[in-house]
């Protein structure tokens, strides 16, 4: 039995990919930890138009966390380990692990990470592509 989805117009070809993408999105959604905000920046005279992703991920040091680009998947992992040697009345900060992915489009860069006051901000630019326009010859059969 054939899946019927919204991507499955014959006017679409070739979206099976962003499919997957969307599929992909929707299965990691719902982890709310740790929290996140992605801001759009202005450009200036020396940086273009960027994106910003800033996590909450206060009590992580840099050592902690890691950041990758895996093909066109931006993985951002935070790894901590407790602490053996202490001991606690009261536990209410957990050491914890987490992975948030962000799929990114063609052409995306990463421009690099900063950690600072347990805020990670990794930024993003997408330079504007040329605009390509390409007569096709129709030729003539008999």
């Amino acid at each position: 039995m054939t899946r019927m989805t919204s991507l499955t117009s014959p006017f679409l070809l070739g979206f099976d990919e962003f499919e997957r993408a969307l599929e992909r999105v929707a299965k990691t959604a719902s982890d709310g930890y740790p929290p996140y905000n992605i801001e759009r920046l202005a450009p200036n005279e020396a940086e273009p138009e960027r994106l910003r992703i800033t996590l909450a991920v206060a009590g992580f040091t840099r050592d902690q966390l890691e950041v990758t680009l895996e093909e066109k998947q931006l993985l951002i992992r935070g790894r901590q380990t407790d602490d053996k040697s202490r001991v606690y009345l009261h536990r209410g900060i957990a050491a914890r692990q987490f992975q948030r992915s962000f799929l990114l489009v063609d052409g995306m860069e990463v421009l690099g990470a900063d950690l600072s006051n347990g805020l990670l901000s990794v930024d993003l630019a997408r330079p504007e592509p040329d605009r390509i326009i390409r007569k096709i010859a129709i030729l003539e059969r008999d």
